[in-house]
């Protein structure tokens, strides 16, 4: 219930549960179109809790600013795009519904980070796939591109 509270009004408690996404809006807001330049980000440094993780994405707009940020989405874009053309040129159904489904697994955890990153959905603990630091996530993330990559090749 607290995250959801947090969600629906974060400065009503700006030091406590709302502290990171007042955070992360400061940190879109001072990006502007070009950024602070990469690592150069003061959100980083003391203001965000954890910024390599859940909340990376915020970070990445203060650095690199809208035109980053929008290079981002359109590399995101294309890679869930080229997953759901390898689904329907795959030759058999198995191949399509499992190239259609890491598509979709990259390309919801993708939107959740991203919606929660900019205010738009609570708070979940989702990582960007391929850019927060984590290991298990990345493993995971590569092991699903590997698998699109193979049924790419096979046809």
């Amino acid at each position: 219930m607290k995250r959801w509270w947090a969600f629906l009004n974060p400065w009503e408690d700006p030091e406590g549960l709302g502290f990171q996404i007042i955070h992360s809006f400061l940190a879109f807001g001072s990006g502007g179109i070009l950024g602070v330049g990469l690592g150069n980000s003061k959100q980083k440094l003391f203001y965000l809790p954890e910024p390599h993780t859940d909340f990376i994405f915020s970070i990445l707009a203060e650095e690199l600013g809208l035109v980053g940020v929008a290079t981002i989405i359109v590399l995101f874009l294309v890679l869930i795009m080229r997953g759901i053309e390898i689904s329907l040129n795959a030759d058999d159904l198995y191949k399509s519904y499992l190239a259609l489904g890491i598509s979709c697994f990259i390309g919801l955890q993708v939107l959740i980070n991203m919606g929660v990153v900019m205010g738009l959905l609570p708070t979940k603990g989702l990582t960007l796939p391929l850019m927060s630091y984590g290991g298990s996530s990345l493993v995971i993330n590569l092991l699903g591109i590997g698998i699109l990559l193979n049924i790419s090749t096979k046809g």
